[in-house]
C-alpha cells in the first residue's frame, strides 16, 4: 500500500476541484472498500472497489465515458483499476494524484461518515504486532522468530509488486466491508447520470 508515482494520466486535487466548481465535474470512481468509502469521500463519486471493479470492467466500460477520474487512499489501487479498465477498452483514464490523502490536504469537500482506521494503518499493527510477539516468543521458542522474517519477507514483496495481501484480506473483515457494493446499483447510478 503505496504512494503510486505520478504519470501521465494523474492530475492534482485542484485540477478535479476546479473542473467540479465549473460544472465539468468528470465521473469519479472510488475503488476502496465499501468500509473506507464510508468513511469519506468525495461527493459525487461511485464506490466501485478494485476487486468489483476487475470483475465487472466490461459492463462498467459500457456505462462510462471518457471523462473518468480514478480515486482511492493514495493512488495505488487507482492505478490498478487504470490499468483494469484500459484492458477493458477504455482509454484516457486520469488518476487522482496522492488519492483521498492529496484531496483532504487540499482541503477540498468530503462527505464523512463512521470514522474508521484505514488499511495502510491496520497492516501496519498486525505486522508489527506479528513481529514484535514473535520477536520476544522467539527468546524462549527457537524457530519462532521466522515468523517475522516471514512477515518481512511479505512486506518487502508488497513495496516491490505494489500490492498487499495482508491488505487484501484485512479488506474482507467485516469491520472494513461496509455495505456490499451492488454492481447493478452502480451500473443505474451511471446511467442516470447520463
Amino acid at each position: 500500500m503505496t504512494t503510486a508515482a505520478p504519470n501521465a494520466t494523474a492530475f492534482t486535487p485542484a485540477t478535479l476541484q476546479h473542473l467540479i466548481d465549473n460544472g465539468k465535474a468528470p465521473r469519479l470512481l472510488d475503488v476502496r472498500t465499501p468500509g473506507e468509502f464510508q468513511t469519506s469521500h468525495i461527493p459525487g463519486a461511485y464506490n466501485v472497489p478494485l476487486d468489483t471493479l476487475r470483475e465487472h470492467r466490461s459492463e462498467l466500460r459500457r456505462h462510462l465515458d471518457e471523462d473518468v477520474v480514478l480515486v482511492c487512499r493514495s493512488g495505488a489501487r487507482a492505478s490498478q483499476a487504470e490499468q483494469a479498465l484500459t484492458e477493458a477498452g477504455l482509454p484516457h483514464l486520469r488518476v487522482l494524484d496522492g488519492g483521498m490523502m492529496a484531496w483532504e490536504a487540499a482541503g477540498a469537500p468530503v462527505n464523512r461518515g463512521a470514522e474508521r482506521w484505514e488499511l495502510e494503518r491496520q497492516v501496519r499493527l498486525i505486522a508489527g504486532s506479528v513481529v514484535l510477539v514473535s520477536g520476544v516468543v522467539g527468546f524462549f521458542v527457537p524457530g519462532v522468530h521466522l515468523i517475522g522474517t516471514a512477515i518481512g519477507a511479505g512486506l518487502t514483496f508488497a513495496a516491490l509488486s505494489n500490492t498487499c495481501a495482508m491488505g487484501m484480506m484485512l479488506s474482507k473483515l467485516p469491520y472494513n466491508r461496509g455495505p456490499r457494493t451492488d454492481i447493478r446499483t452502480v451500473i443505474a447510478s451511471l446511467r442516470d447520470r447520463s
